[in-house]
């Protein structure tokens, strides 16, 4: 019987399963199908698929789904957590019900290794946080190839990136937002990443034949990045760099055609570093959280106050990529640099 269905290239598959779920339009009654290099999504009301994905709806035969167990079927409600490699993540302030929601994890037909909650909120410059080991491979028998339980493998869009949510910060939520800017990239652009982490933004740059830059004030992000590079066959063209981006950038001035900033909260203290590094003609992708009642306005003007007379300032796109706290946003602005 053929049923409504996204198709999408296969290494984009779990980005746009994730963004199907969260717009309630996953068909979970059919199963996925790849064939070759597409990947065939079922999904249940096609109107409702969110607008990126519109035109890839189509019809296709898919066998039915046999039912799998869910957290929520063995609770009785529907829990929060978040899914990054083979370790599930809980954000719950009580321990007995954070406990609860972990056996169900286990017990569930969910593939995992390690269950952990989250202990602290991310602090400092290395914007890592604490975590409570609720269920480790140890617990469950599990095989675990990796340093710790807090070790994992993420897959978004075809990449693969070794991480230890222990050391180093990662945000699974943001895949469909840096597959959005990451497309633009042309091959040949000077990028520079000034916050990289683990690498999400620069190795899919390289992959797309840019010469990236990424910096990370975060050794073990460094480490780590250098690894993914490798593992994604892109070292040769990622100069991966430990150290502060505003004492690296030194020798990097009048570089790059591309900049990203993905440190929410703090960017604007980095305006003036960004400035230092862009060429003749910058594309910024400056991101930012701000108050609902005007997300981008704050960042314009600090833009704009950071670039003075030296650049034209154009503002491209403006877009919200998520919502971050209540009536609170977090967006990117892709501004154009040109200089005068």
């Amino acid at each position: 019987m053929s049923v409504p269905c996204v198709a999408v290239p296969r290494e984009q598959g779990e980005a746009v399963r994730q963004a199907l779920s969260s717009a309630g339009v996953l068909d979970g009654t059919h199963r996925i199908v790849v064939e070759e290099a597409t990947i065939y999504l079922p999904i249940t009301d096609p109107p409702s698929v969110p607008e990126e994905y519109a035109d890839a709806v189509t019809e296709r035969e898919l066998p039915e789904q046999e039912p799998q167990r869910t957290p929520a079927d063995l609770l009785g409600y529907d829990p929060t957590y978040e899914r990054l490699g083979d370790i599930v993540i809980l954000d719950e302030d009580g321990p007995d019900r954070a406990r609860e929601i972990a056996n169900a994890v286990v017990d569930s037909d969910i593939p995992v290794r390690t269950v952990l909650n989250r202990a602290s909120k991310i602090r400092g410059e290395l914007r890592v946080r604490d975590w409570e080991v609720l269920v480790s491979p140890d617990d469950i028998g599990a095989s675990n190839p990796y340093s710790s339980p807090t070790e994992t493998v993420h897959r978004e869009y075809g990449y693969e990136f070794l991480l230890d949510v222990d050391e180093v910060y990662f945000s699974p939520r943001l895949a469909t937002e840096r597959h959005r800017v990451l497309e633009t990239v042309e091959p040949g652009e000077h990028v520079f990443d000034m916050f990289a982490g683990v690498g999400p933004f620069a190795i899919p740059a390289a992959d797309r034949w840019a010469e990236v830059v990424a910096c990370d004030l975060n050794e073990r992000a460094i480490d780590y990045l250098r690894e993914n590079a490798r593992r994604n066959g892109v070292s040769d063209r990622v100069t991966a760099i430990h150290g502060d981006v505003r004492e690296v950038a030194t020798d990097w001035e009048g570089w790059a055609e591309r900049i990203f900033m993905n440190l929410p909260h703090s960017a604007g203290e980095f305006l003036d570093t960004a400035i230092a590094l862009a060429g003749e003609e910058c594309l910024l992708h400056y991101y930012d959280i701000q108050h609902e009642d005007d997300p981008f306005g704050p960042g314009r003007q600090a833009i704009r106050e950071a670039a003075g007379e030296a650049y034209d300032v154009r503002v491209e796109t403006e877009h919200v990529v998520r919502s971050y706290a209540p009536h609170e946003l977090n967006v990117c602005l892709d501004v154009r640099l040109v200089e005068r």
